[in-house]
């Protein structure tokens, strides 16, 4: 799948579980739509169902769930703790790979014609796909919920984007739209429903109103009680994790909590997480506790201890990080991702790319342990934490992250390179028949170039930066890892003898000569230092050889 789109639909259906997996059924047995997870809630008598598939699919997926639900669901019956407004509520469409923002507003605009022409339902667009600046949040949409659609519906205002300005009793409304990941995160209290709703309303960005905002930019947030957990949860949206992080939302919790001497007893994900929001809760801790973890599942594991993740169910990284879900194979795959004989294959095969730029950057990243980690990294581990070495684990706790960093930064510019090429021969095939469609194409193609530059020039600065550190490990790492710094050392200065051949060829045909003289200036003397220092490192490890 080289497109991938992620769809969230949420059902107004949490207790009987024909009806959940009847639409499970629904959405999973559409054609290239993969179902990821279902997470049913009794007491919000709701259920999130997360899928994934090219943009056509999901669209059709969703439309499928729709149908199922239609003929199942009964909103004038429907009681549950979460604000709602129809049997579908809502469905968003979000971007994961290989698809703009854009292409999933046409998403939500295709799936919500449909849903109302087909099903004779009023459906409104929020987030990315709003028409109306007042539409942009969901919670403004949905105000005064399901009970509230029939006067809404009677006002200009209220009018739906699609479908009849009519109450559905059955059906409600559906609200549909584009947004970024959105991660549905509660924090479990001990306490009433009264006291968690106080506590999101400080933290919530909305506040207690236009007077009296909360201390959180991109975060939703109300109070509830779950009666099957007998405990309160301060149920919040991160709209943008990025803005406001997982850690950042359960440490004011808990900040709170604390000022009304309550306990916080864990927290819940709900639905999947991108492995980026638990990866930078790890690096929060880490650095607040200082603590040495390198490996991608132990500080998965520290993020699941630290904010209680499997406090009320377990916690599973395989089924809830969404990059571990997703299919990542066929002709489509990454070249970082490949085995060596398949990417071997690739570069042998009749084609211009990948090519030397891509080898260049396999080359440095190269030499790896089974766990992906580059040759400066092993040497580093098997130093560090060794009693004959205690005196070093400061040194080495230093000297290890940067070559694991590098490796991950070389690994992608192997893909980064071959992309730049086919840009580059995207660009010549535009057409040159008239002035405007000259200039338009010698333009592309110097951007072209000079994405084709920058690339394999990324990889002798970031080469660059790890000779310090290797000199350090040649003089005070483990002696038996001796061959491997070696072998790491003339890796690296082959790295960056590609990057330098790869900058020279596609600086060639670039015009603007400052730029030219600049950037060779660059390559020649990453080179040389590459050069330089290979060899003091070899020389370094002869010498405490005697």
């Amino acid at each position: 799948m080289s497109q991938l789109v992620e769809c969230v639909p949420n059902f107004s259906e949490g207790k009987n579980q024909e009806v959940i997996d009847a639409i499970s059924g629904a959405i999973a047995q559409t054609p290239g739509c993969v179902l990821l997870d279902v997470d049913a809630g009794p007491s919000t008598n709701r259920t999130v169902y997360t899928f994934v598939g090219p943009p056509a699919c999901v669209v059709e997926g969703a439309l499928n769930a729709a149908r199922t639900a239609s003929r199942l669901i009964d909103m004038s019956r429907h009681r549950g703790e979460h604000p709602r407004m129809g049997a579908l509520d809502v469905c968003p469409f979000v971007p994961v790979r290989g698809v703009s923002m854009d292409e999933c507003v046409l998403c939500a605009q295709t799936f919500g014609q449909r849903l109302a022409e087909e099903l004779v339902v009023p459906v409104y667009l929020y987030g990315e796909a709003a028409r109306m600046d007042s539409r942009r949040t969901l919670s403004a949409i949905r105000a005064g919920e399901y009970e509230a659609l029939p006067k809404k519906l009677e006002q200009a205002e209220g009018a739906p984007d699609f479908g009849p300005s009519s109450f559905v009793p059955s059906w409600g409304a559906t609200v549909t739209g584009a947004r970024k990941f959105l991660i549905a995160f509660n924090i479990n209290l001990l306490s009433t429903k009264e006291q968690a709703h106080r506590i999101a309303l400080n933290l919530r960005e909305q506040g207690r109103g236009k007077d009296q905002p909360g201390l959180l930019k991109k975060v939703q947030g109300m109070g509830w009680y779950l009666d099957e957990k007998n405990l309160a949860q301060v149920s919040t949206n991160l709209l943008d994790f990025e803005v406001t992080a997982l850690h950042t939302v359960y440490e004011e919790t808990c900040r709170e909590a604390r000022e009304l001497n309550l306990p916080v007893v864990g927290s819940q994900l709900v639905g999947l997480v991108p492995l980026k929001a638990l990866l930078d809760a790890a690096a929060f801790y880490c650095k607040k506790e200082n603590l040495f973890i390198l490996e991608e599942a132990h500080r998965i594991r520290l993020v699941v201890n630290r904010l209680g993740l499997d406090s009320l169910s377990p916690f599973n990284p395989k089924e809830r990080i969404i990059e571990y879900l997703v299919p990542d194979s066929g002709p489509e795959r990454s070249l970082g991702d490949k085995s060596l004989r398949a990417f071997v294959d690739e570069v042998g095969a009749r084609s211009a790319a990948p090519g030397g730029g891509s080898v260049a950057a396999a080359a440095a990243a190269m030499s790896p342990l089974p766990q992906g980690a580059a040759l400066g990294s092993m040497v580093g581990l098997m130093t560090y934490g060794r009693r004959q070495f205690q005196p070093l684990d400061a040194t080495m706790r230093r000297l290890i992250p940067p070559f694991r960093e590098a490796s991950a930064k070389l690994t992608a510019l192997v893909d980064a390179d071959a992309e730049a090429f086919a840009a580059c021969l995207e660009a010549m095939r535009l057409p040159k028949n008239t002035p405007e469609e000259k200039d338009r194409r010698t333009a592309a193609l110097q951007e072209g170039l000079r994405r084709a530059v920058s690339v394999p020039l990324t990889l002798a600065e970031t080469v660059a930066s790890l000779w310090p550190a290797l000199q350090e490990l040649a003089q005070y790492g483990n002696l038996a890892c001796r061959s491997d710094l070696q072998v790491a050392a003339k890796a690296l200065e082959m790295g960056v003898f590609g990057a330098y051949f790869n900058v020279l060829v596609n600086l060639r045909d670039i015009t603007d000569e400052a730029f030219k003289d600049q950037i060779h200036h660059r390559a020649s003397s990453l080179l040389q230092e590459a050069k330089t220092q290979a060899a003091l490192v070899l020389d370094r490890l002869e010498a405490r050889q005697q």
